[in-house]
């Protein structure tokens, strides 16, 4: 069974649109710095931006990735994404199939 403590976890970013979501998730999974990324197309946000609440379409960015790379996930997402101030959101996993997640793991490796 797979424990908290192995290392797996799920980031949660948006984007513009499912282009830019797709572009974003496929560099991350060739750097290596993810398993794998989901891209949901669809969403709207509302949020205050700058004083002003927003309301916009969005989509999102589920990432599987491990817990050590999460500075350069971050860095890198940082520079790439088009937003000023991407959210960049990182979940722990408590549990899930543990063939799976060794996967991420093995796919984000050392």
């Amino acid at each position: 069974m797979w424990r908290e403590d192995d290392d797996a976890v799920l980031i949660l970013c948006t984007a513009p649109n499912a282009d830019d979501a797709a572009s974003l998730g496929r560099q991350l999974v060739e750097r290596r710095l993810a398993a794998c990324v989901n891209v949901v197309d669809g969403l709207r946000s509302i949020y205050r931006w700058r004083g002003e609440v927003q309301d916009e379409p969005e989509a999102l960015l589920i990432v599987k990735t491990r817990r050590e790379v999460l500075t350069d996930l971050e860095r890198w997402l940082r520079e790439a994404h088009p937003y000023e101030v991407p959210e960049i959101v990182a979940l722990p996993l408590v549990g899930g199939s543990a063939p799976y997640l060794q996967w991420v793991l093995e796919q984000t490796g050392r």
